[in-house]
């Protein structure tokens, strides 16, 4: 397992302001409640680390296959019509990310990216109907021979930062880097209508892992 590159400044700084603050603390308090403080001091800090961690995985690689762009839950699949950029109806599948979870983002397919746009918004709760529309958010468009899929990274209460690498005309591996979210939040995949769904509501997934979908031979 590995740290992943966008914990550097925000670890930095949660170790200098725990080290300011323990310090004081040692001066202020006594030994036992100093002692108590460090150990609840450290675990904040290993959970702050929980966040960034990479962990070592064997990826699906699969040109049928859609996989899961995110670490978390199944919370919606529906047929729904994607008004940004595919302009027509797709299934969408939804997976949410609890602070918890590894908070990579990767490409459920390879292909070239068509489009992508960063969206200002608001930070409804991440399984909110409207988040995906309404919420800060970025929208990533992979394509290739056969098949073009929209993948939305969203913001949520605790999520406040989205972090996005695809740029247009890119060409992209499936479960190469898209992105990272900040503590936790929601991914959103709109898929063609033909495409057979292999996962259920409520499902644990994993990131580059797990396939949420098959697209036609």
């Amino acid at each position: 397992m590995k740290i992943h590159r966008e914990g550097n400044r925000t670890l930095l700084f949660v170790a200098a302001f725990l080290m300011l603050l323990n310090t004081l603390l040692y001066l202020w308090v006594s030994r036992e409640i100093f002692l108590i403080l460090a150990l609840v001091s450290a675990a904040f800090f290993l959970f702050i680390v929980s966040f960034f961690r990479v962990p070592k995985r064997k990826h699906t690689e699969d040109v049928y296959a859609i996989v899961s762009p995110a670490d978390g839950k199944v919370v919606v699949i529906e047929k729904t019509y994607e008004e940004e950029y595919l302009k027509k109806d797709c299934l969408q599948v939804s997976v949410f990310m609890s602070p918890a979870n590894v908070h990579v983002n990767r490409y459920p397919m390879a292909g070239i990216v068509q489009y992508m746009k960063y969206h200002s918004g608001k930070y409804l709760v991440a399984w909110h109907p409207k988040s995906s529309v309404e919420n800060e958010r970025t929208s990533v468009v992979v394509a290739n021979d056969d098949v073009a899929i929209l993948v939305r990274q969203i913001a949520g209460k605790l999520a406040r930062r989205i972090v996005c690498y695809a740029k247009p005309g890119q060409v992209v591996k499936q479960n190469e880097e898209m992105g990272f979210i900040k503590f936790g939040s929601r991914v959103d995949v709109f898929l063609p209508t033909d495409a057979v769904i292999q996962v259920r509501l409520g499902d644990v997934v994993r990131g580059g892992v797990t396939v949420l979908a098959k697209v036609k031979e």
